[in-house]
């Protein structure tokens, strides 16, 4: 059975950084190309970031320079790493692989305000 589990969000600043975790439980994560999403108010669920395999990462335009992606096949888990937060980042983040068909997490809220 795929799991994903979220961790990580919370209350940050502007100019703060959070650090997001999800936990893939399974599928051959190292085999997987595992994306972050996120939906903000008032806009649909988008694309974030995502890492191949290969470990070659793609960002949406708006978080370029900001957001990095990672993974750790060892702990099968893919992390986003959000530098220099602003209001616009709160929302909910998502997880998501596709092994066989996709699979979602529920999700972590980020909320940033001062």
């Amino acid at each position: 059975q795929v799991r994903l589990v979220e961790s990580g969000g919370g209350l940050v600043q502007p100019g703060g950084s959070l650090r997001l975790s999800c936990v893939v439980s399974g599928t051959n994560f190292k085999l997987t190309t595992p994306a972050w999403y996120r939906q903000t108010l008032g806009h649909e669920r988008e694309l974030v970031a995502n890492i191949s395999s290969g470990g070659t990462s793609n960002y949406a335009d708006s978080v370029k320079g900001r957001f990095t992606i990672s993974r750790d096949n060892a702990w099968n888990t893919v992390h986003l790493q959000i530098d220099n937060v602003a209001p616009g980042d709160t929302g909910v983040y998502y997880c998501r692989v596709y092994w066989r068909r996709e699979f979602w997490g529920r999700g972590t809220q980020v909320t940033v305000s001062s």
